[in-house]
C-alpha cells in the first residue's frame, strides 16, 4: 500500500470523506457500493464487485435470484442438470 499523505478525521457518525482526487482516480461515484476489508491492523476500502456464491470468482458474474453466480459455475450447473 502506498501512502497518499491525506489525513481525515472521523465524524460523530463514524464517517470519513474520501478526497475528490482519490474518488476520481479509483472511479468511485456517489452512491457506489464500497466494501470494507480488514487485514491485520489495516482497514481497506475497495469498490464493491460481486463474487460468485459458489467459488468466489469476480469474473463474469451475473445475478440469479438475488445471488451472484459466475459463468463457469453456471456452466457446471448446466452439465449437472443434463446428467440428471
Amino acid at each position: 500500500m502506498k501512502p497518499v499523505g491525506v489525513v481525515r478525521k472521523v465524524d460523530q457518525l463514524g464517517r470519513i470523506v474520501l478526497p475528490k482526487s482519490l474518488r476520481k482516480r479509483y472511479q468511485m461515484n456517489e452512491g457506489d457500493p464500497v466494501e470494507i476489508l480488514v487485514s491485520g491492523d489495516h482497514i481497506i476500502l475497495e469498490r464493491y464487485r460481486p463474487r460468485c456464491v459458489f467459488c468466489g470468482s469476480m469474473e463474469m458474474v451475473s445475478e440469479f435470484r438475488e445471488r451472484h453466480v459466475c459463468a463457469e459455475c453456471l456452466t457446471e450447473m448446466n452439465v449437472l442438470k443434463e446428467q440428471a
